[in-house]
């Protein structure tokens, strides 16, 4: 069975940091580039960035440049997204996704359950 598993998610105050992170089993997320994406109360769903199969990274997010960054560690089957001074805006769900190939095409084949975030003095 195919699966992402997200976690690392919880509850920080303004200006801390998180790292998500986001598990692959039944298969190798090493071909596929993984996607991070976020959805926040009363908003829709927003692509963050891309990681590729080699580590590349396209931001999506101007609102989280310079702040947030992703990783991969290919021996885990895991990759990661590394989010700095968090805001309250960035409070959201977030979710990683699978992408169909090697770069980031945007066609997501599989999803996680996604994780909580939320930013709150």
């Amino acid at each position: 069975q195919f699966q992402l598993v997200e976690s690392g998610g919880g509850l920080v105050q303004p200006g801390e940091s998180l790292r998500l992170s986001c598990a692959a089993s039944g298969f190798r997320l090493d071909p596929h580039a993984i996607g991070w994406f976020r959805q926040g109360p009363g908003k829709e769903r927003e692509g963050i960035l891309c990681i590729d199969s080699s580590g590349g990274i396209q931001n999506y997010a101007e609102s989280v440049q310079g702040r947030f960054t992703g990783f991969r560690d290919n021996a885990k089957n895991t990759v990661y997204l590394q989010m700095n001074s968090l805001k309250p805006e960035d409070t959201a769900v977030y979710y990683c996704a699978a992408d169909e190939h090697m770069e980031c095409s945007g066609l997501m084949f599989l999803w996680g359950q996604g994780t909580q975030v939320t930013v709150s003095s």
